[in-house]
């Protein structure tokens, strides 16, 4: 499988998208591309997660401190930990779930 990454960031004028990169048994990779002022709230995953940023601007909040999301920062989160984030500008990241 190829996919070109930057091809497919598209930023919505408001809220989210987000576009499947790959699906198979326990792995799950997402391209989520958020517009700017966009806020995900608290919430938690039952699988550990990877967020690779790829552009923009904004703040993850994890466990009760808050990471810069800029270009080429990797987040990793345990299962069950509490996280939001919020966009400051147009944003994009790669999740993925193991």
């Amino acid at each position: 499988m190829n996919k070109n990454i930057s091809e497919m960031i598209e930023y919505p004028k408001q809220g989210i998208l987000s576009k499947s990169i790959l699906k198979t048994g326990g792995l799950d990779i997402t391209l989520f591309c958020m517009a700017a002022g966009t806020k995900i709230s608290e919430h938690t995953s039952t699988k550990k997660g990877i967020i690779q940023v790829i552009g923009g601007k904004g703040t993850f909040r994890l466990e009760g401190k808050n990471i810069k999301m800029k270009p080429n920062i990797l987040i990793f989160m345990k299962e069950n930990a509490v996280h939001s984030l919020k966009a400051e500008k147009n944003t994009s990241f790669i999740l993925t779930l193991i």
